[in-house]
Order: C-alpha cells, then sequence, then structure tokens
C-alpha cells in the first residue's frame, strides 16, 4: 500500500510577529454586541446617551454615596444635571477616577477627542450638546467597531410597549431580545396587566393560563422579531419543580410549560443572566442591586432535560465561572457568554476570557457590553479588544512553540467567532 504524501507545510506568523497581527486584527473586526439595555433612535428619549448619562450611571452612583455620604433622598432629589456635578467633583475631582467605571468615562470621552484634562464639565456638555442623536450614533458605532447590538425589551415598559404597537421604521443594527422579568419573576403583577390587553390568564398554574401566556409570548416574537427571549434570575433559582408550591411553583410552570415550549417553537435561544440580588438597598434604587453564588448545576440539569432548547447563560458571580465552563464542555445547546456588572473589570475579565478559551476554545461569546448609555460602547469594547489582544496573543504563543502554524487567516476567523461569529452559528 503506497504511502500517502505528506500535506504541504503551512507557513506560519513568526511568534515576534503574533503580538501585532493580534492587535491589529481585534482591533478592526466588527463586533457584535448581543447584550445591551440600549434602544434604536425609533424608541426617542430611551435612547441614553451624554456626559451627564455617563456620569448618573448606577456603576458610578453607588461608587460616589462611598464617598459624599448625601442622604439617597436629598440625592434623588436633585435634577440629573446636579447628580452628574456631585458626581464629578466626588470622583473625578476630589479623588483620583481610578475605577474602571471612572476609567470608562475618561475613555468615552478620549475616543471622542474631547480633553477631559481641563476638568471643565460645562465645556464637555457644550461639545455634546451640538449633536444630533442620530449622528451621535453613527459616530459611536464607528469608533467602537460595532456592527450591530442587541437590545433589552419588555411589552410591560410603558414607555417601550406604545412604539412596539404603533410600528414604524426601525434601525436595522438593533435587534430585539424579549425581555421576560415581568412574567417570570412578578407573574401576580403581570397578570391584570395581562388581562388588560385581552389574555385570559390568572393566578394559578391552569391549561387556560398557560395557553394564554404562550399566545402572548408568540405575539411579542413576532412583532419584536426577537433574536432570543431572557430574564434575570437570583442566585436562590433553582431546577423547575413542579411540584413545589408559592410563587416558585408558577415560575416553574410558567418556564417548563409556557417558555421553553414556546422558544421551542421558534427556535429561539432562551437567556438566563443568574446571581442578582435585587436591591439590598433600596435607597440607592438601581444602584442598590448585589450578587451572590448561584448552582451552576441549575443550567445542567435544565440542559439535560430539554435537549431541543438552546440556552444562553451568564452568571454573575466569579465564584460560578468554572463550573459553567465544564457545563459547557457536556452540552452543545448551551452558549456562555459575557462578564457583566460587578464583572465588569479588567483583572476578573482577563481570568475568566482564559479560562474560557482553554477550557471552550472558540465556542464562546467572551464578551458584551450591558451599555445602558450609548456611549459606554466606546470604552468597554476599547478595554475588552485590549484584554482579548493580550490573552491570544498569549495563546497563539502557545501553539507557535508547540510546533503549529499560526497564520494570519485562522486569527481572522478566530476573531470574528469570538466577535459574534459563534453566536451566530448558535442561534441557526
Amino acid at each position: 500500500m503506497p504511502i500517502p504524501a505528506s500535506a504541504p507545510k503551512t507557513l506560519g506568523l513568526k511568534e515576534e510577529k503574533i503580538a501585532s497581527t493580534v492587535r491589529d486584527l481585534v482591533a478592526r473586526t466588527p463586533i457584535y454586541d448581543i447584550h445591551t439595555h440600549l434602544y434604536d433612535p425609533a424608541f426617542g428619549a430611551l435612547l441614553l446617551w451624554g456626559i451627564d448619562e455617563l456620569l448618573v450611571y448606577h456603576y458610578l452612583v453607588a461608587e460616589g454615596f462611598r464617598h459624599h455620604r448625601l442622604p439617597p433622598d436629598r440625592f434623588w432629589a436633585m435634577s440629573k444635571t446636579e447628580q452628574a456635578d456631585l458626581i464629578w467633583q466626588t470622583l473625578f475631582l476630589d479623588h483620583s477616577p481610578i475605577s474602571e467605571s471612572c476609567r470608562g468615562v475618561l475613555t468615552c470621552l478620549h475616543a471622542l477627542g474631547l480633553d477631559a484634562q481641563k476638568r471643565d464639565l460645562p465645556a464637555l456638555r457644550k461639545h455634546f450638546s451640538k449633536w444630533k442623536r442620530e449622528r451621535f450614533l453613527d459616530k459611536v458605532l464607528e469608533v467602537s467597531g460595532v456592527e450591530r447590538v442587541i437590545m433589552t425589551n419588555s411589552p410591560f415598559d410603558d414607555l417601550e410597549r406604545p412604539i412596539w404597537m404603533r410600528g414604524g421604521k426601525r434601525d436595522e443594527r438593533f435587534e430585539a431580545a424579549l425581555r421576560l422579568d415581568p412574567i417570570l419573576m412578578s407573574w401576580e403583577t403581570a397578570v391584570p396587566r395581562l388581562r388588560e390587553w385581552g389574555f385570559d390568564v390568572g393566578l394559578d398554574c391552569s391549561r387556560r393560563t398557560l395557553d394564554e401566556t404562550r399566545r402572548f409570548l408568540h405575539e411579542w416574537i413576532v412583532r419584536m422579531n426577537a433574536t432570543y427571549l431572557a430574564v434575570s434570575l437570583p442566585p436562590s433559582f433553582t431546577f423547575p419543580d413542579l411540584k413545589v408550591a408559592g410563587p416558585d411553583a408558577i415560575r416553574n410552570h410558567l418556564l417548563v410549560e409556557a417558555v421553553l415550549p414556546e422558544c421551542q417553537e421558534h427556535n429561539l435561544p432562551f437567556a438566563m443572566m443568574i446571581g442578582v440580588k435585587k436591591l439590598v438597598n433600596p435607597s440607592l434604587r438601581l444602584a442598590g442591586d448585589s450578587l451572590g453564588r448561584a448552582d451552576p448545576g441549575v443550567v445542567e440539569q435544565l440542559c439535560a432535560a430539554y435537549p431541543n432548547n438552546k440556552f444562553l447563560v451568564t452568571m454573575l458571580s466569579r465564584e460560578n465561572q468554572h463550573e459553567m465552563c465544564v457545563i459547557a464542555r457536556k452540552f452543545a445547546n448551551l452558549h456562555v457568554f459575557g462578564c457583566w456588572w460587578f464583572l465588569n473589570n479588567p483583572s476578573i475579565i482577563e481570568e475568566i476570557t482564559r479560562e474560557r478559551l482553554e477550557l471552550l476554545g472558540l465556542s464562546v461569546t467572551p464578551q458584551h457590553s450591558d451599555a445602558r448609555v450609548l456611549d459606554q460602547l466606546l470604552y468597554k469594547w476599547e478595554h475588552f479588544r485590549g484584554i482579548l489582544s493580550r490573552v491570544l496573543t498569549e495563546k497563539y504563543a502557545d501553539l507557535a512553540r508547540a510546533g503549529w502554524a499560526v497564520t494570519e487567516e485562522e486569527i481572522r476567523r478566530d476573531v470574528q467567532d469570538l466577535f459574534g461569529g459563534a453566536f451566530r452559528r448558535f442561534l441557526k
């Protein structure tokens, strides 16, 4: 039997060339931001942008209370301009803006060509006042390198719902995700609204209630052309046990007998953002949420019990990340994504990104912006590109030392996967 001819040798990059190639490709590859709290311009004032929105963001609000000690009721009684003035004075002038949230504001200003070194907040406001919303959106997407974003959309939001009902022209760069928190986390308050809108539901778990809930979900999936359905869950979330009593029983029935069947019907992922402890300090409002370690085994059980459903999962506790990676190795219907909220710190993001690549290769989406203010796309993606460049450079150098030829085209392919390609394949 003839010996097969060996394949021609692939010419790879020299190790010293890998770093510059990775930096260039990571910097130039367009990003599909798969989870944000942004809105397209059709939603008007719901699309937040500008220096005051950046400063009065709940990350900085919480940090500010550690310094100025103003009673929360007095802070919330201020105008947004006054709140921004206080945060600027407290976190940028009275102290060096060394936290990741403060650094993010400076990165945004720098990316827009603004000089923050003068410490002149009125001048910065004057600059932003010259922009029109649509032009500013185009500028931010261009500079950040973001080509598409997925919003977070709730039919129960009284400001958002009328815009969906009215229809009309939308910005094609913005996709929708149907948020299910009111249904799965506060059913007792969702029922009156659903009945008001013509859905015959009750506080029970009757077949009629479940069918009508599915009808509601179907209508809104179609109306929004939703990319996935999503919910934020507490650390205490457990695998649906239909025998338990109380609010958990209703949530479990709604999840198992309405949400998951409807997701399967439309071939849409169900996104679970697990680990949020709501309002541990209610006086801080949105800034008053915290986190807790959850049980990743819940995800394992769901993936095993519902193999025909797709699950998107991100967990808020750093301690949950390794187990999530191991679970994802076992279930192709699970896609792990993002480092959000309290994980949005460079040291933690780098650790988690390394861990995911080492355990899961390129079948993950390592980051999403979670942005609530349009400008935040500038800093969250610039900071992550630097982290990803460092991690990938090290990994490709390891391959080169192991005798593998690392090529520019293969690096380009891999970066595209990490910036949305793997997610797109998961959707299909």
